[in-house]
């Protein structure tokens, strides 16, 4: 399958069922879904599992990724640290397809102690279908990414 079509999917011990949920949901859209845990629901910290996640969509290897944690906070700010990352985190759907169309977020993070499973799927839903408007976005995500 085509890198363009290659998500990451990673969370820590709190999402592992709503990670499942979604990993399942967009595979039946055809999304090629490369899921990097964890498995098992003992702790683990959130940070490790943002920044795996974010190395393999700013190395190339996926196309996009997604990223839960209790609220969705903490892992994306770990992610976020990984140049070339732009990863928001969304409650709402309207959210979601913002930071796709004006942001270019190349990563998405859910809370999942925060949105239930059909919200977290609507999400996914429109951050997916969401294309970047480039434009005068561009501008404004050139400087977000020369202050790396």
């Amino acid at each position: 399958m085509s890198r363009n079509k290659r998500i990451v999917l990673s969370s820590d011990h709190a999402a592992i069922d709503l990670r499942s949920a979604i990993a399942d949901h967009i595979a039946e859209q055809g999304w090629d879904v490369v899921d990097i845990g964890p498995t098992t629901p003992e702790s683990t910290d959130y940070p490790k599992h943002g920044i795996a996640a974010a190395q393999a969509v700013a190395s190339g290897d996926c196309h996009l990724g997604i990223i839960l944690c209790g609220t969705g906070q903490g892992i994306m700010m770990a992610a976020n640290k990984v140049r070339g990352i732009r990863c928001g985190v969304c409650s709402d759907a309207f959210s979601a397809r913002m930071i796709r169309q004006h942001n270019d977020a190349n990563m998405l993070s859910i809370g999942a102690r925060v949105v239930g499973t059909g919200q977290a799927l609507d999400i996914v839903d429109a951050f997916l279908s969401a294309k970047f408007e480039g434009g005068r976005h561009a501008a404004r995500v050139n400087m977000i990414e020369t202050q790396n």
